[in-house]
């Protein structure tokens, strides 16, 4: 650590070395906890999901326990790799130091699950001896030296002289990336930044032009293989892309979300007939995807599903409800989850279909026969609208049946799942860093009492733990990603990445709002829209409370 008179005390010489010394003893609770929990919800040798229900607390505070453990190595893995090549500086010095004299604190004294769920070591199993075993000296010189006033406002004074205020603090991303954050990050401030408040002041689709600016920018087909039109780029560009658009506007960044899916649905289990023909269109926007799975009464429980798909002919009729289906209206074709097997009331018997319908128009939302549908009104993530649908005996070809064998949907849905909540945590990411740059650029212009409101403390502090959380959320991110384009299972990561990041941003827009005073209560300000998108992200792909049950299980089983 620069010996600055500015810095904290005490100075930390050895920030790395310090930081690594300390994920060793939260490793070793980790594991005590795991052992803990384990031993409440096993029976006979397996998860016995009644007493993981019983013990639902202890096994998403495990979840969150775990996140945090996580998210402290890849903040070391970020922070020796920027040493090793010499560009650890004192920003970065400070995001690191602080990250881990906070996130040690909350793992010996409570991490915050929810507004008012904390998750205590005791609600583990642990006991005294146990939550003791942490206050090792690398553990305590970063919780009583790490997270002070002093570092916090040495960290907001660095932010402050970061022109732009773009990224704050290097992302150890290579040139490349960074070139293609560059490129979009100045698409947003330009093309999307002065117009997004509009849109969802007025529940606007995103103009059709943007959608074409973005296709031939190659959005739609980012990780789409070459083969097939794509650029096949790599699941790292995805999350900077969809990070850098959604700190323009959460609608935008997730206009590629749906087309994701359905390329990666169709390359895992389509036919080869399904490649050729479908893969090619998503990539150039020819065709615009919407994702047909929730239904009224199942939400995360799609084992339960009730639409049903039968088999009539040369095609399959389509009867059922849907529900919170995005960018309905303007879709043509659905990547649509069905039964197809009457005899089962599980996941065992669903079907994922590649559904063609009409885009329709304000006047006439759908034309298609056999499906009607209706907006759902919504705070916030406007920008592609929400809709109810009915099916009554829609008609999709079998040929559009995926894979050609029924009875696969779920097992193909569940591919897509690490994807998606890689990039759902980029998009969170993307509307937290949005919600800084706001809430700073307002700190700095309001003067209060003869001074900017950034020159208090508190302000400061708030400013200051937003840019430290964000890199935490960042570097998992980037850590699930490049885990995907590695051939590495990483539903695990990437789940631990959505979890945190979600909560990142919901926090970030919250004090961002804050900030802004009774102001950022008026509609007018756009942090009240910010506010709105970043509470969505603790709930589609995966509600929090899901995320930590799916990790849970899976560090369990």
């Amino acid at each position: 650590m620069p010996k600055d008179a500015t810095m904290p005390s005490p100075v930390l010489d050895d920030l790395t070395r310090l930081t690594r010394d300390a994920i060793a003893p939260v490793e070793d609770v980790f594991t005590k906890a795991k052992e803990a929990v384990r031993a409440m919800v096993v029976e006979d040798g397996k998860v016995s999901p009644a007493k993981l229900e019983e013990n639902q607390y202890a096994a998403h505070a495990l979840a969150w326990l775990a996140t945090y453990t996580k998210a402290l190595r890849q903040m070391q893995s970020w922070a020796e790799h920027l040493s090793d090549a010499g560009t650890f500086g004192e920003m970065e010095q400070l995001l690191h130091q602080i990250a881990f004299g906070e996130y040690l604190w909350q793992i010996q004294g409570g991490i915050p699950m929810s507004q008012g769920e904390i998750a205590k070591l005791i609600d583990m199993g642990l006991g005294p001896q146990d939550i003791g075993a942490l206050m090792q000296p690398a553990v305590m010189t970063l919780v009583t030296g790490g997270n002070t006033p002093a570092a916090r406002a040495r960290l907001v004074t660095l932010m402050q002289d970061n022109a732009g205020h773009a990224t704050f603090g290097k992302s150890g991303l290579d040139d490349d990336l960074e070139m293609i954050r560059d490129q979009f990050r100045r698409y947003a401030e330009e093309k999307v930044v002065p117009f997004a408040h509009d849109w969802h002041l007025k529940d606007d689709l995103i103009p059709m032009s943007v959608i074409d600016e973005l296709a031939e920018m190659g959005v739609f087909g980012l990780t789409i293989p070459e083969d097939f039109g794509g650029l096949g780029l790599s699941k790292a560009s995805m999350a900077v892309v969809s990070e850098e658009l959604s700190r323009g506007y959460i609608g935008v960044g997730s206009l590629a979300t749906r087309s994701e899916i359905a390329a990666e649905l169709i390359l895992a289990g389509g036919t080869d007939a399904q490649k050729e023909t479908w893969l090619p269109k998503i990539a150039a926007a020819e065709v615009l995807p919407t994702a047909v799975f929730t239904e009224p009464n199942t939400g995360s429980d799609l084992g339960s599903l009730r639409t049903r798909a039968v088999k009539d002919g040369d095609s399959y009729s389509v009867t059922g409800n849907k529900t919170w289906i995005t960018h309905a209206a303007r879709a043509n074709v659905m990547t649509l989850l069905a039964r197809t097997d009457p005899a089962t009331d599980d996941y065992k018997g669903l079907s994922m279909f590649i559904a063609e319908k009409t885009p329709g128009d304000e006047d006439t939302p759908f034309p298609t026969e056999g499906m009607t549908g209706g907006e759902i009104e919504v705070l916030g993530y406007r920008g592609m609208k929400e809709y109810e649908l009915g099916f009554d005996g829609f008609k999709v070809p079998a040929d559009n049946l995926l894979g050609g064998t029924e009875g696969q949907g779920f097992k193909q849905l569940m591919q897509t799942f690490e994807s998606a909540r890689i990039q759902t945590a980029a998009r969170a990411v993307g509307v937290a860093q949005s919600a800084l740059e706001v809430g700073m650029q307002y700190a700095e212009d309001r003067k209060q009492f003869g001074k900017s409101l950034i020159a208090f403390p508190r302000v400061a502090g708030k400013l200051a733990m937003m840019a430290v959380e964000i890199m935490v959320a960042r570097q998992l991110t980037y850590f699930s990603a490049w885990e995907k384009d590695h051939d590495r299972r990483c539903d695990l990561e990437a789940g631990m990445a959505k979890l945190l990041g979600a909560r990142v941003a919901w926090a970030a827009a919250d004090n961002a709002l804050q900030i802004h005073g009774g102001n950022g209560f008026a509609l007018e300000y756009q942090v009240s829209r910010i506010l709105c998108d970043a509470r969505i992200l603790n709930i589609f792909e995966g509600a929090a409370e899901i995320q930590a049950q799916v990790i849970a299980r899976r560090l369990l089983g």
